[in-house]
Parts: structure tokens; sequence; C-alpha cells
């Protein structure tokens, strides 16, 4: 939409997620081409010129659009699968199944694994792709292309792995790249797709797997290619007992000073999970600015145990919330972390005191925008922001009885999204996409998920 043209949103509550958790029980936004223009209380300021369209949200919420810290989205077609599973034996499950993917089974599991998150209300996803068999197609390209043709802002994690099975790691010989390979093809995706501008909708991080699926090599040599190149820095971190194990065994430290050591900690990395982090891990990522993608869910499926989120938080360690690979999160969806995040956090040590609805909604706004490293450009409503505003309705059986949208948002059932804007654009209407046909998308994620089956089974 041009910059001149404006749409307003009006009637409705807004949590704006600034600074000062600044709230509108009845309000405004005034959308002008890309970026937020104004919102307050009230009604719009009159007099606007060029508006196209003007919304009444009348008995809904407002908030930033979410942001998706951590995902797989190939895992899409394999969701259902070792639902028993420990994380190691569950990877273990899953590998020789991974290891058969291609391009057309990649485009189709990202074309889903995105669907889902935008009709609930993710307007900036992000991807953590590590598997690369050999002659498997652009899988790099087809997850950016599903993400541009979907309309959300994207972050790619072109992750790696070159510790297989023959080197004491889980993945098969076959799924793993060289080190020279894994760096080259690292390298090649950043310069082609990484776009660093404020309004960016495409950018990358350079992502090695864990430290069992990589070498100190490619961990170290990755790290310095990402800031040679300004880009991001992303892995899995401290997610169970048995990794903290691996580690002392292998390296003779736990993980975080292993990644110290590496040259992966700082303002532009951030970890996923960090279930086992003691004092003095929480200590070293705060003082490094490290950041950190908060998984309940996956965490919960795989028996991974409890991040020490409010410790983290009041540390001052950046935390976002994320999805993680849907075999270990079915439901694929990001607006349920924010209520799972709350419940999780209580039952550890601070109970009730752990987290509140707004800081749950904050995990899934600012703090994943902080995490990404865009917390300038998106995670809150503000003038001169970019223009990602869902608009969650609250005035149906499920949440129209609690007074609090923000509590009825975050700890009530799922709630519906009338609309959802990127970058000005609008992608969902009623709960449904504009951008893509859901039916369709439905077809062809079962029926690659089918042909992985068999090729799978037929070894």
């Amino acid at each position: 939409m041009a910059a001149d043209r404006r749409i307003v949103i009006e009637n409705c509550a807004i949590a704006t997620v600034d600074a000062k958790d600044t709230e509108y029980a009845s309000g405004y936004l005034v959308l002008a081409g890309n970026r937020i223009e104004s919102l307050g209380a009230g009604t719009a300021p009159e007099g606007l010129e060029n508006v196209v369209r003007r919304i009444d949200a009348s008995g809904h919420l407002a908030t930033p659009g979410l942001v998706n810290t951590h995902h797989h989205f190939y895992q899409w077609i394999t969701r259902g699968l070792a639902t028993d599973h420990n994380l190691f034996d569950w990877l273990v499950a899953l590998y020789p199944t991974w290891a058969r993917i291609d391009e057309p089974m990649v485009r189709a599991a990202a074309q889903g694994s995105l669907a889902m998150m935008a009709r609930g209300g993710v307007t900036t996803a992000m991807d953590h792709h590590y598997v690369f068999p050999r002659d498997s197609g652009d899988l790099s390209g087809a997850i950016i292309r599903a993400a541009q043709d979907m309309g959300v802002r994207f972050t790619l994690a072109r992750g790696s792995m070159d510790r297989s099975e023959k080197d004491g790691g889980l993945p098969p010989d076959f799924a793993v790249e060289t080190l020279d390979d894994a760096l080259a093809a690292t390298e090649e995706t950043v310069r082609r797709y990484h776009d660093a501008s404020f309004d960016a909708m495409t950018q990358i991080a350079v992502a090695p797997c864990s430290p069992f699926s990589v070498s100190t090599e490619l961990l170290r040599q990755g790290a310095e290619s990402a800031r040679r190149l300004g880009v991001r820095l992303h892995t899995h971190g401290s997610e169970t007992v048995e990794e903290e194990k691996f580690c002392h065994e292998l390296f003779g430290m736990g993980p975080t000073d292993y990644f110290e050591s590496t040259g992966w900690l700082g303002e532009d990395v951030w970890m996923a999970h960090c279930v086992h982090m003691n004092d003095s891990d929480i200590a070293a990522f705060a003082r490094t600015g490290t950041g950190v993608a908060h998984c309940p869910s996956s965490n919960a499926r795989l028996a991974a145990g409890i991040a020490r989120v409010p410790d983290m938080l009041a540390a001052g360690v950046p935390v976002g919330l994320g999805v993680d690979g849907t075999a270990s999160n079915e439901s694929g969806e990001l607006h349920t972390e924010l209520r799972n995040a709350l419940l999780v956090n209580r039952l550890g040590a601070h109970r009730e005191a752990a987290l509140n609805a707004r800081q749950a909604l904050r995990l899934g706004t600012h703090g994943g925008a902080r995490v990404l490293g865009r917390a300038g450009e998106i995670g809150s409503l503000e003038p001169g922001k970019l223009a990602d505003v869902v608009l969650w309705r609250m005035d149906t059986l499920a949440h129209a009885s609690i007074a609090d949208p923000v509590a009825a948002l975050v700890l009530g059932a799922a709630a519906p999204v009338t609309a959802s804007f990127v970058n000005g654009r609008q992608i969902v209407e009623d709960g449904r996409l504009l951008t893509a046909d859901e039916d369709a998308i439905a077809r062809s994620t079962r029926a690659e998920a089918r042909r992985l089956a068999r090729i799978a089974a037929r070894g």
C-alpha cells in the first residue's frame, strides 16, 4: 500500500506492549502504508486524507503481531510420530525419515507451517532448517518462496550439520554436509537473500544445528562468518540433561561454557530451549546479551523440563517464544504458547509469581522482536514502527465474560483472528488466509507426508 494511503482501525481495546505497557480500553490505530502512523484513546483524528478503509473493531483487542523465534517447518509432514520419546530417542527415531526429504516436501511443509501460524496471529516467522540431504534440491529457496507467497515477515536460520553417526553424532551419514560445503552454502544463502533494511521481509541467520550434530570448527567458523556478513547466529542450547552430559564428556565443560569458547555468546546470538541453565549460565547470557527462544509445548512434549524463564527475565536475558518443530508441537501455533508459557512456568519454583498475562504477551511480541534483533521495527504498537498488527475477536462465547482482554487472550481459548496485517497488508480475514488456499495446502501436505513415509519405509 502506498505510504499516503491510510487504514483506520477504531473502537478496539489496544495492548501496545511498548516500554510502559500502555493500554487503551477503547482506541484507534492509523496505518499509513507499511507503518503505524498514530494510535491512542478514543476515535481517530478527523480530517485524515486518503483513507482507503475504515474498520470498526468493536469487541476486539489489537496487539502487535506475534513473533516466532524458533521452528522447523519441514517437520510438518512428520507430525504425530515418536510421541512417547525423550529428545535423543525422538531424534534417533526420526532422523532416518528426515534424511529423505526433498524440495517438494519441504515447500509443502513450509506452506503448512506458515499457514497455521499466520492464521493464528503470527506476523513474523522464522525457520531453523538444518537437514540438507544430498541431491534434495533448493531447500532454502523453497522455504523462502513459501514465506514470500504467504506474506509474512521471515527469518531463515540456515542450519547445518557435519557430525554424523560415524563421528559420534545422531544424524545418518548421508544427511550431513561437509564443513566447507556447509559454510559455503550458508554464506551463499546470506548473500542471495538477506535484506538488512528497516522494513525487510526476509532475513538470514547462520545456524549450525546443535553441539551434538556439528563440529567445534563449524561452530567457530560459522560465528566468524556471521559476524563478517553482519547477520545473527542461532542454534539449540542446553535443551536436555543428556546434552549436558554429552558436552561434559566430549568437551570437558557444560554447553554454555562450550558455546562461549567457540564465540557463540553475544547480542547477535539467540538459542532455542535453554532448559537446563544454572545461575552461572543465566549470568553469562545476561552479561553478553544472548537471547533465548522459549518453547514450552515442545519442552513438555519431549519431557525436557521447565526453562527458568522468570530467572532469565529478572537477570535481563532477552526471551521470546517459539513453536519449535511440529513433530514435537503438533498444533504448530504460537498463540497457544502464550498460555503454555504462563502455565508451565507456574509449575516451577516461582509458582504463581512466575509469569503474568502481560509478561506472556510481551514474550510473544516484543520479546521475540528483541531476540531476532528487530525490536526497533516490530514487536510493539508505536508510531513509526512497521504495521504488523493483529485484531483478536473478544466478544464471542469463548471470551465475552472476561473483562480484561489481555487475560482473555492469554488464559482463554485460542481467540479468533479477525484481521492480521503484515507490513500494512492484510493477510488474514475472519480466521482465513487471504494469501493462500488452506484446503489446497492441506491436500499437498498430506500427499507429501505419505510420499515421505513410503520412501522412508523402503529404507
